[in-house]
């Protein structure tokens, strides 16, 4: 995949794709990218990229001409072209899938009120939400979105590593554990030390249902759980409720 963000502070994005999981994606080949400083598109002497809102308003909109040249230049037509903005569809597991499977991403990251929306009309195809929150910086948002899809590309992480994380599923990931055993008077639970695979499987089922059960129980309404999940959910669910009516 060939990722290009278009951007009025570079530093913020390079740093993401000079680190960790990505730089070794790119390392590999597997993901390639250009960096875009659309203030470079500029002709006036202070190289002017926002201006004052028609209709008045706060704040100050970034102007159409600069992002205009500067996605012509890249042949953005020719890709998929993502604009994060709180006003946009939310952001997903499903949708990062969708992402994931594009040849070639364009990011606009915006600033202050926004972007000129002649520059949504004539080249965004996506205009995403991460959330309902109002964030500075269009970067921060972009970065998030590309962390979540291009992880899902063949060759970044492993399959096995995928399959159990949250959102992979309609369930929440189940708790993790490393040495020492013992930390702060807290024990790592016997059936992680066990050795027995069935059983720390059935363990890990269980701390899914319980994880989506306590904070995130609108996911379970659209679950398509196998008849053990649905039993240990039941279970849960009596437990719960045995608590709540001070039964227990």
């Amino acid at each position: 995949m060939h990722i290009d963000i278009l951007t009025l502070f570079p530093d913020m994005i390079r740093a993401f794709f000079e680190n960790s999981i990505m730089a070794r994606a790119v390392e590999k080949g597997i993901i390639t990218y250009s960096i875009i400083d659309f203030r470079e598109y500029t002709h006036d002497r202070h190289r002017t990229c926002d201006d004052v809102p028609y209709g008045g308003g706060a704040g100050m909109v970034l102007k159409p001409e600069p992002l205009f040249e500067a996605l012509n230049t890249i042949n953005a037509k020719e890709a998929r072209v993502v604009f994060p903005t709180p006003s946009g569809k939310l952001f997903n597991q499903d949708y990062a899938q969708s992402l994931s499977l594009e040849k070639r991403l364009v990011f606009i990251c915006g600033h202050y009120e926004g972007l000129d929306q002649r520059v949504i009309d004539e080249f965004v195809d996506d205009e995403i939400s991460i959330g309902d929150y109002v964030l500075t910086s269009g970067e921060t948002s972009s970065i998030v979105i590309i962390d979540a899809l291009f992880r899902l590309i063949d060759g970044v992480i492993s399959s096995e590593s995928l399959e159990d994380e949250s959102f992979s599923s309609p369930l929440l990931e189940y708790p993790q554990y490393t040495r020492p055993e013992r930390y702060c008077q807290k024990n790592v639970p016997d059936v992680l030390l066990s050795g027995h695979h069935e059983r720390i499987a059935t363990w890990r089922v269980f701390q899914r249902l319980e994880k989506t059960m306590l904070s995130r129980p609108e996911l379970l309404t659209t679950a398509s759980l196998d008849v053990e999940s649905r039993k240990k959910l039941i279970k849960l669910l009596d437990n719960k409720g045995t608590s709540e009516n001070g039964r227990n």
